[in-house]
C-alpha cells in the first residue's frame, strides 16, 4: 500500500492505492482518494498519515536500520557548542580583535578559526591542542574545516609571540601579542564612562610535560601537587564586574609576593587607567608592596596573616573595640550577616570582619571534633588490668583535646588559641587609609570570584596537559584558557539578566546533545536537527541565538565541470 498521484485535466489528485493480482496480472486498486494535492499538503494530511503509520511500524523501521536500510550518505553532527558560544565570542569582540591582528600576519590558514576551535575544546573537553584537532570532526564548527594540527600549533605560537616594541614589558614577563588581543578586547567593551577603579588579582601555579618551556619552565612551590615537574606562574586580573581582564605569566620560581607591583605597574600602563584599588589576597603582601603602593598612591585592599603578624596577633585581636553587626544581600536574595570593625595603630589601619554563619558552622565542627575525641579517650581509658600503653594513649587523646585544632588556612583565623576563637570564621585587611570600612569588606569578599574562576580552570577548563615546545606555544595554551574563561564569564551574566540557574556540567552536556543529520532521500538534500533537552533551549533564548529548523531541504550539489 502506498500513495500515488494522478492529474486529471488541470487538477492533480492523491490517491492512496495497493496493488492487487487479478486474473493473473497487478493492478493497482484505489483505496482512498485523499483530495487534491495543493489542498492535502496544506493541510498536513500526508505528514499525520506517515505519522500514524510509523508509530504502528517501529519493529519494521528498526530492523530496517539493522539491515543496512538506512538512507545513505547520512552524516551526523554536534551544533550546540559552536552555535552558543560563537554568538558569545562575536559580541565580546574576540573575534573582530583577532582578525584584526592576524591580517597584517597573512596567514594561509584561518588563526582566528583556530583559536576558536582551542576555546570550544577547552570549554568542552580540554586537553592537548592535537585532542582538539581529532574533536572537530564531530562538531560542526564554521570555517574549521581544512585546520590541521600544524595550524594549531602556529596559532597558539602566534599568540603567546614576543612582539618587537618591548615597552611596558616587565624583566620576568615579555610583552607578546596576547596582550594586544586583551588590551583589545578592554578597548571594545569600554566607553565615555567606563572606569577600571577596582582590580583583583590572584595566582596560581601549572605544570607541564615534556621538555618545553626553556624560561617558563622551573621547579618550585607547586599548588597543583606536581614537585617532579616544571611549571609556570598564571597570574589572572579581574575588574570590579568579575570580567577577566588580562594574564599574567611568569617562571615557576616566582613567589608571589614579588609579583603584585609588576602587575599594577604594567595595569596602568597597557589600560590607561590613573585611579585604581588593588585587592589582593595575603599571600602577596610584605612590607615592602605596601610602601611602593603607597608611594605611587594606589589604593589596595590586601589580606593579613594572622598567624604570621605579630602586630595583628598581639594588638589586633586583643584589641576590645566592639563589632558592629551588618547585614549583605546577596543574589541568591539571602541575607550574609557581618560583624565589623577597625583598628587603628599608627599610620595603619585594619579591618576584622566575623561571618556569623562560618563561625556557627565551625563551632559546630570543634564540637564535633572534641566530641569524638572525648569517645576515643573513653575507649583508651585504663584499666587494673592494662598496663602503661594504654595510659600513654590516654594522654595523647588529652593532649590533643587541650590542642583541638591546628591553625586554620584562612585568613586572619586560628581557631585553636583561646583569645581567637571568639573570633572563629574572622578575616583581617590592610586597606589604604581613606577607604570605608564596609567598602573594604565587600571588595576583599569579591575576591573569592577570583579563587572561583581559578577552580573553573583548572578543574573544570582543564588547562594541563601542556606539551608544547616553545616558551611562545604555552603562553597561548594558557592564554585560550583565559579566553573561555571569558566566555564563560559573559554566559554567566547573560543567565543572570534572564534568571535562569544551570550547573556548569548540565550546560555542557545538554548543548553536546544538540545535533544535525544530513541525508539524501529520494534524490533530494535534507537536514534535520534534534529537539533541546534540559537547559539547551533557555542557554539559547539568553544569548538570543535563533535555533535553525527541524527540517529544512538543502540545494543538491551539482559537481563543477572540469576546465
Amino acid at each position: 500500500m502506498f500513495a500515488r498521484d494522478k492529474r486529471i485535466g488541470p487538477y492533480t489528485y492523491v490517491y492512496l492505492v495497493e496493488n492487487v493480482r487479478e486474473e493473473g496480472r497487478t493492478k493497482q486498486r484505489i483505496i482512498a482518494n485523499l483530495g487534491r494535492k495543493e489542498v492535502v499538503v496544506a493541510r498536513g494530511d500526508l505528514d499525520r498519515l506517515a505519522r500514524s503509520v510509523v508509530r504502528l511500524a517501529q519493529r519494521s523501521m528498526v530492523l530496517s536500520l539493522v539491515e543496512g536500510e538506512a538512507p545513505p550518505n547520512a552524516r551526523c553532527q554536534r551544533i550546540g557548542p559552536a552555535l552558543l558560544f560563537e554568538r558569545l565570542w562575536h559580541e565580546v569582540g574576540c573575534r573582530a580583535v583577532l582578525e584584526e591582528l592576524a591580517a597584517g600576519r597573512q596567514f594561509a590558514f584561518a588563526a582566528e578559526r583556530a583559536v576558536f576551535l582551542t576555546v570550544l575544546h577547552r570549554l568542552f573537553v580540554s586537553g592537548s591542542d592535537r585532542a582538539a584537532e581529532k574533536w572537530r570532526a564531530d562538531y560542526r564548527i564554521e570555517g574549521t574545516e581544512a585546520l590541521q594540527l600544524h595550524h594549531l600549533y602556529r596559532a597558539m605560537a602566534w599568540l603567546g609571540e614576543p612582539l618587537a616594541d618591548q615597552a611596558g614589558a616587565s624583566e620576568l614577563t615579555p610583552r607578546c601579542r596576547k596582550d594586544l588581543v586583551e588590551e583589545g578586547l578592554f578597548a571594545r567593551r569600554r566607553d565615555l564612562f567606563a572606569e577600571l577603579s577596582v582590580v583583583f588579582m590572584d595566582t596560581t601555579s601549572l605544570s607541564f610535560e615534556g621538555r618545553g618551556g626553556e624560561e617558563l619552565g622551573r621547579r618550585g612551590h607547586s599548588k597543583d601537587y606536581r614537585p617532579d615537574l616544571h611549571q609556570m606562574i598564571v597570574g589572572l586580573v579581574m575588574d570590579q564586574d568579575g570580567r577577566p581582564l588580562c594574564c599574567e605569566l611568569w617562571p615557576g620560581n616566582t613567589a608571589d609576593v614579588t609579583t603584585l607591583l609588576p602587575v599594577v605597574d604594567r595595569l596602568r600602563a597597557r589600560f590607561s587607567v590613573g585611579r585604581i584599588c588593588v585587592v589582593a589576597d595575603r599571600g602577596m603582601i610584605s612590607a615592602q608592596s605596601i610602601a611602593a603602593l603607597e608611594e605611587r598612591k594606589l589604593e589596595y585592599v590586601l589580606g593579613v596573616r594572622e598567624r604570621s603578624s605579630a602586630e595583628v596577633r598581639r594588638t589586633v585581636i586583643d584589641d576590645q573595640t566592639p563589632l558592629v553587626p551588618l547585614v549583605v544581600p546577596r543574589v541568591s536574595g539571602e541575607l550574609t550577616e557581618l560583624e565589623a570593625k577597625q583598628v587603628k595603630i599608627g599610620n595603619r589601619r585594619y579591618i576584622v570582619c566575623r561571618n556569623l554563619a562560618e563561625a556557627r558552622r565551625d563551632a559546630e565542627q570543634r564540637s564535633a571534633i572534641l566530641d569524638g575525641l572525648r569517645a576515643k579517650l573513653a575507649q583508651c581509658l585504663p584499666s587494673r588490668r592494662r598496663g602503661a600503653t594504654r595510659r600513654s594513649s590516654a594522654t595523647a587523646v588529652s593532649a590533643a583535646i587541650s590542642r583541638p585544632s591546628r591553625p586554620s588556612t584562612s585568613p586572619s583565623t586560628r581557631r585553636g588559641s583561646p583569645k581567637t576563637r571568639a573570633l572563629t570564621g574572622s578575616m583581617c585587611c590592610a586597606p589604604t587609609p581613606s577607604s570605608p570600612p564596609l567598602q573594604v569588606m565587600l571588595r576583599y569578599r569579591d575576591l573569592l570570584r577570583v579563587e572561583q574562576l581559578f577552580r573553573q580552570a583548572k578543574a573544570v577548563l582543564a588547562t594541563r596537559p601542556i606539551y608544547h615546545s616553545s616558551d611562545m606555544a604555552i603562553r597561548g595554551h594558557v592564554f585560550c584558557s583565559f579566553l573561555a574563561l571569558l566566555l564563560v564569564k559573559e554566559l554567566e551574566d547573560r543567565l543572570h539578566r534572564h534568571n535562569i540557574a544551570a550547573e556548569w556540567d548540565d550546560i555542557l552536556r545538554d548543548l553536546d546533545r544538540l545535533q544535525e543529520i544530513e541525508l539524501d532521500q529520494d534524490g533530494k538534500r535534507f537536514l534535520l536537527r534534534t529537539p533541546t533537552t534540559g537547559v539547551a533551549g533557555k542557554l539559547f533564548q539568553a544569548v538570543g541565538v535563533a535555533l535553525p529548523p527541524n527540517l529544512q531541504e538543502l540545494p543538491l550539489t551539482t559537481p563543477q565541470p572540469a576546465a
